[in-house]
């Protein structure tokens, strides 16, 4: 049973997900990149939601190990 708390990690966690997956496509394909710095602005918010995740691994190690 889930409780209220991991099932909003999940849903959180497959958003950021969607997201990253969606600025990448704009990236690749170039659709929404005129300028460099529009450029920058992508790859940093792709970095940031890295970041993110990562930071939700280390947050579920660390109350894994203290439970």
């Amino acid at each position: 049973m889930l409780t209220y708390g991991s099932a909003f990690e999940r849903e959180l966690a497959k958003l950021i997900v969607e997201r990253r997956k969606s600025l990448t496509e704009n990236v690749v394909s170039g659709v929404a990149i005129q300028t460099m710095e529009r450029y920058r602005e992508y790859v940093g918010r792709i970095a940031e939601l890295d970041e993110v995740l990562g930071l939700f691994e280390i947050a579920n190690k660390n109350v894994s190990e203290n439970l």
